[in-house]
């Protein structure tokens, strides 16, 4: 894409920190992305590696070990990491941008300085305990209970689809304190070692092999009042707050597979050889092309105003479920075609495509449904 439509939304320090995310990705990432894909994880050493060089803290606070970048940080490590060819690996590595918001919004002074700066060194790894069984989308329906015991809670319940939910030190989990649906619902830090926090198993996906994802157990682990994040009830309020910044993670997620399928496509077109010549010569993959950089750009600039939208302080709840399903619907078609444009060998997993298209079909699911999507969207358009 042509990368002057975006500079004006970009600094120095974006640009730099770009390289810098290209550097890790080279040298980290690439050479093992097959190693890892096949062995559906990958090193608990890459979060101190990725630690080390800024890559988890970028747009978090410095006074807790972060680089005090913007969204546009968040918005540069995603789409290199997405180049890796792994959405599964940058997912994993991502996971505290979603487990450390509650904290930070919710949490004690001493609560933040005890659980950040570890997870932003990438020393402890932090997961997002959201999802159960019987309780997706609807968060509402989260019955997974803590229950109060002098200066305690006792905490009881299953987690599952959960991301780094095998490799997690500590986990943001989401409990119900009373029965009203939505003002019930609170957040504990869980740690690992606690008695009756287990990981029940882990997970088989159809991509992100490379990210770990769990199923959670809590048979009546006792939780120091210490750990409660914020006071009871704050837990659906801070949630609402999480789910923009995931959703918008999992947008810019689609449009850089979508760009990194485009750009394999395009290489692939000008190397493989049919009836004489480059099958990019021949109009109908020219065409397909043309339409696949079409739809990567209009995600990719919806996502950009939307990252700078937020940058500003401006509420974009409408919107980046707009994004998100745009994205998605985005990156599901142009790899579906950059693996049609490979014909058998985008069909083997040896190929970037063929990985980039299953790691795709997540994100019409993941961080709410686009049937949910739409339905935000919808009431706050008043229909």
């Amino acid at each position: 894409m042509r990368a002057e439509l975006f500079d004006h939304l970009l600094d120095d320090s974006h640009r730099t920190f770009r390289e810098v995310c290209r550097r890790f990705v080279r040298e980290e990432i690439a050479p093992h992305v097959w190693e890892w894909e096949e062995a559906e994880a990958f090193p608990k050493e890459l979060f101190r590696k990725a630690g080390a060089a800024g890559l988890l803290g970028t747009s978090f606070p410095e006074a807790y070990g972060g680089g005090g970048g913007d969204w546009f940080h968040a918005l540069v490590m995603s789409e290199e990491l997405i180049r890796g060819g792994s959405a599964g690996i940058a997912s994993g590595l991502g996971t505290q941008a979603i487990a450390l918001p509650p904290i930070l919004h919710l949490g004690t002074e001493e609560q933040k300085q005890r659980y950040v700066p570890a997870v932003l060194a990438g020393d402890k790894v932090a997961a997002l305990a959201i999802t159960e069984p019987g309780a997706g989308s609807d968060v509402a329906g989260v019955h997974t209970r803590a229950v109060r015991d002098g200066d305690h809670y006792l905490i009881t319940g299953a987690k599952t689809f959960i991301t780094s939910g095998v490799k997690a030190d500590i986990v943001s989990v989401l409990t119900r304190t009373s029965d009203d649906p939505h003002q019930g619902l609170t957040f504990f830090v869980v740690e690992r070692g606690m008695p009756g926090f287990e990981v029940s198993r882990a997970l088989k996906k159809t991509g992100w092999r490379a990210s770990d994802t769990a199923e959670l157990s809590f048979d009546g682990v006792r939780v120091p009042l210490e750990n409660r994040i914020g006071p009871e009830g704050s837990g659906f309020l801070a949630l609402m707050h999480n789910f923009e910044g995931e959703r918008l993670l999992l947008a810019i997620q689609g449009h850089a597979l979508a760009e990194t399928a485009l750009e394999e496509a395009a290489r692939y077109a000008k190397e493989r050889h049919a009836f004489g010549r480059p099958i990019g010569k021949f109009q109908v993959i020219r065409h397909k092309l043309a339409e696949m950089a079409t739809q990567v750009t209009s995600a990719k600039v919806l996502n950009y105003a939307i990252a700078d939208a937020m940058r500003r302080g401006q509420p974009v709840m409408v919107e980046v479920c707009m994004a998100k399903n745009h994205a998605a619907k985005v990156a599901r078609e142009v790899c579906w075609e950059a693996v049609q444009i490979f014909g058998g060998m985008g069909y083997m997993r040896e190929t970037v495509v063929e990985r980039l298209a299953r790691d795709a079909r997540l994100l019409p699911i993941g961080g709410g449904t686009n049937e949910i999507m739409n339905e935000v969207i919808a009431r706050g358009l008043g229909y």
